[in-house]
């Protein structure tokens, strides 16, 4: 799909999901994992919510997407990582 097909108007805030094993460190992992594409996110851009019985972690970080590219390179760093359960 070339950039001006996408249904999505860039620059724009995005958000990007990504579910795992709360192990302590997981929101910490997906913000590395984001952040190799799109450094400017901070810690602000952040928002955690455990599973009712604890064992899970979602983790959202809405990032200012620059490209349709850029977004397909972050799912491709979150879906690779073993410990990423899946991404949305």
């Amino acid at each position: 799909m070339k950039e001006e097909e996408s249904a999505i108007d860039f620059p724009c805030d995005f958000p990007i999901k990504a579910f795992g094993h709360d192990t302590g460190d997981f929101d910490e992992l997906v913000m590395q994992l984001i952040q190799q594409h799109a450094p400017e996110v901070t810690s602000d851009a952040v928002r955690t919510r455990p599973s009712r019985g604890g064992r899970y972690l979602a983790v959202t970080v809405t990032i200012r997407a620059h490209s349709r590219r850029q977004l397909d390179d972050i799912y491709h760093a979150l879906t690779a990582e073993e410990r990423v359960l899946f991404a949305l």
